[in-house]
């Protein structure tokens, strides 16, 4: 059996097998022939003390063979003939939904609104170029939800909600990279995702299961207060008595259709903002202490939190050598969002930097559960006139922003559709504006240099979570007045992240199949 040993190491060591080798052996006294083989199981980065160390989890082989077993798929079984299980929208949380079915012995039938992960890259391309949004096909509707052009961040604090690791290694199985097992913060990345997406859109076709693409959701079919199936727009029902509701949190049209049938949800407190971009260098600098962070650190990333007068104002989704992307979901909107590749190798840094948003916020929308959505997307509406009624993002430089004066002009940012100059307090609601011309100040205290009209504020960022929570019986999952609907994943509220949604899809899975 081998030894497990933690260990503090330099960059340089961590990132090279003979220097690491020879290492554990002066710290342990093993001998370097005796050391047969390391295998890192953990590995984070101490970055608090000017000196950076690794932190690293070993598994340490002496005088034994090491064999890398391979992560594999779940033993699924053909369901093509089994009752079926409607599944609306192909998120994470509606994908590993139908995977848990399949492995359950029901027959998943996942309804996606938008296209597959090729076709969808033709209406990406053309909200960035001719900043034209296709309500069923952009950032965040297609196979695989908001998650596949995203970052791909796997990191969760949810894991009381559930098996973390279940969902990794599943991740892996369909053609993640094992480092994701091993990072403190792992990530896959927006150029590795959509393969492993079509892997298992393809596991569920091979074992039975049905994906709809082009195929939105018009209504829900109710007797009785109980699910009886769904309508699509192009008039094709489907039936079934179990319904998963896994829309993500920007399905509007759901929200409303819900509330016109009468069935149960809520205004859910949320958060909004803008998002902002340094250079990357910038980033490193602060966060390593150094020039330069060699070639043995990845990009560095930041989380920061401040109260600033009475309200929390942080950091959401920072990307690290990243992209900001246009995340309309409608025309006469602007939103903002961030996506890295694997290698995170691009010049800039972004990351939200959002406001809480809490009932009081929205109360000039009335008592209406869809208030907070309302309020939501009269910020976007702002955002929008303010580009100039395109894509074009309002902006100003980060200095400028927080003492209230117009940018003179604009650096050329990663955001492709561009910036305009424009006064955010124009945007954005007073509260939030003001906190977040304290909270850039104040993050300065503790992350020297961030503070500088070397980065750009871009409005604005607000698909923070869902503005609505569909509740559901804590035990069962299942809604609380329609009998067989199962309200699931971001856009019901009860998750924030690929891993969240995905371990929700599991357990919502779990209870329609009994």
């Amino acid at each position: 059996m081998p030894k497990e040993y933690s260990f503090q190491v330099s960059p340089e060591t961590a990132a090279n097998a003979v220097a690491l080798k020879l290492f554990v052996s002066r710290k342990t006294g093993i001998s370097i022939d005796e050391l047969t083989h390391i295998e890192i199981l953990k590995r984070s980065i101490d970055a608090r003390q000017k000196t950076i160390k690794i932190n690293l989890k070993l598994a340490v082989y002496v005088n034994e063979d090491f064999e890398e077993l391979p992560v594999l798929k779940p033993a699924y079984q053909d369901v093509s003939a089994q009752e079926p299980v409607l599944i609306v929208g192909a998120g994470p949380a509606g994908l590993f939904a139908a995977l848990r079915c399949i492995e359950l012995g029901k027959k998943p039938v996942v309804i996606e609104r938008g296209k597959d992960v090729r076709a969808r890259r033709r209406d990406l391309k053309k909200l960035n170029i001719e900043h034209l949004v296709n309500e069923d096909s952009n950032y965040c509707f297609g196979e695989g939800g908001a998650g596949t052009y995203s970052d791909g961040k796997l990191y969760t604090r949810s894991k009381k909600r559930g098996d973390v690791q279940r969902i990794l290694e599943l991740l892996v199985a369909f053609g993640a990279t094992q480092q994701i097992l091993v990072e403190a913060h792992p990530h896959i990345g927006t150029n590795k995702l959509p393969g492993i997406i079509q892997d298992i859109t393809a596991t569920i076709l091979e074992y039975g299961g049905e994906v709809h693409f082009n195929s939105r959701v018009v209504d829900i079919l109710i007797k009785n207060n109980a699910v009886q199936g769904v309508s699509l727009h192009n008039g094709v029902q489907l039936e079934a008595k179990k319904l998963i509701l896994a829309t993500g949190h920007s399905a509007r049209d759901i929200f409303q259709l819900l509330h016109h049938k009468g069935i149960a949800i809520e205004a859910k407190p949320f958060a909004l903002g803008v998002r902002v971009e340094h250079p990357q260098e910038l980033i490193d600098s602060i966060q390593y202490k150094c020039d330069y962070r060699g070639a043995f650190l990845p990009p560095a990333p930041y989380s920061i939190v401040r109260q600033v007068d009475g309200r929390g104002v942080y950091s959401f989704c920072m990307c690290p050598g990243g992209i900001i992307a246009p995340c309309a979901t409608s025309p006469g909107e602007v939103v903002t969002n961030g996506w890295s590749p694997s290698k995170r190798d691009q010049a800039t840094a972004n990351s939200g930097i959002v406001v809480e948003v809490g009932p009081k916020d929205f109360k000039t929308f009335g008592d209406s559960p869809l208030a907070a959505m309302y309020f939501q997307q009269q910020v976007e509406q702002k955002a929008w006139l303010e580009g100039g009624k395109t894509q074009t993002a309002p902006a100003q430089r980060l200095v400028d922003f927080s003492e209230g004066k117009l940018s003179k002009d604009l650096p050329v940012t990663s955001y492709t559709p561009g910036v305009r100059s424009v006064e955010l307090a124009r945007v954005l609601p007073e509260f939030i504006y003001t906190r977040l011309q304290k909270g850039f100040v104040e993050f300065n205290k503790s992350m020297k240099g961030f503070y500088t009209n070397e980065a750009v504020v871009h409005a604005t960022e607000s698909r923070t979570s869902s503005p609505v929570r569909i509740p559901r019986n804590p035990l069962t999952l299942e809604h609380i007045q329609i009998k067989g609907l199962y309200p699931c994943g971001e856009g019901a509220g009860y998750a924030g992240g690929i891993v969240s949604a995905a371990i929700d899809g599991e357990q919502c899975a779990e209870m329609a199949v009994k």
